[in-house]
């Protein structure tokens, strides 16, 4: 006997949409192909301004607005690390993306600090904080966050009745209708488990 899943009504059409694209392959491609289009022309247009500031910055410049760049950014990292604890306090998914955003502000933060005190008496603080306070920080919320995704897709693995344990991220695609056309335990591709035509239930 097949039993429905209950859903809340808003998500009604999140459903709809996740079935429509997973019955789709092709519009998958479509999608993949032109992100990857985005994507390497960033990546080719960053390249080249890295050359263009490598040749063409100053050593040194005298910046009008020194005070609001960096309270701003602070302001940012504060609002997303309260975000991120929200997040974990309710037990909602964004908390993977705002604990991803939230290391990477971190990260971004030691390298400024460090670097923009290097030569001065500042940079052994800059260090410090690195070393003590924000690196360890982002390295455990990236830990963490790893770790969120794993075990939803460990859990969704065995819902599946698949054998074993999932394999690594890196090996698990995105959608299974673009790798195959009939998912078996037997195949050789790894199943998609994060892909809208498995992990919704009717």
């Amino acid at each position: 006997m097949h039993t429905a899943t209950k859903t809340p009504a808003h998500s009604g059409s999140l459903l709809d949409a996740a079935r429509e694209l997973g019955n789709h392959p092709q519009r998958l491609r479509s999608l993949r192909s032109r992100l990857l289009t985005v994507l390497v022309a960033c990546l080719t247009g960053l390249g080249a301004w890295i050359v263009y500031l490598a040749i063409s910055m100053p050593t040194g410049y005298r910046s009008k607005a020194w005070s609001a760049a960096w309270v701003g950014f602070d302001i940012l990292l504060l609002l997303s690390l309260t975000g991120t604890i929200v997040a974990a306090m309710l037990r909602r998914q964004i908390v993977v993306m705002l604990a991803v955003f939230t290391a990477t502000l971190l990260l971004c933060d030691a390298w400024f600090d460090i670097v923009l005190d290097w030569g001065t008496s500042d940079v052994w603080v800059s260090l410090a904080s690195a070393a003590f306070a924000e690196v360890p920080l982002a390295l455990f919320l990236l830990h963490r966050a790893r770790k969120l995704v794993r075990v939803a897709i460990q859990r969704r693995w065995h819902e599946l009745g698949l054998p074993g344990e999932p394999p690594a991220l890196h090996r698990i695609p995105l959608f299974y209708a673009v790798e195959a056309t009939v998912p078996t335990v037997s195949d050789t591709a790894v199943p998609d488990i994060a892909g809208p035509e498995v992990a919704v239930s009717e």
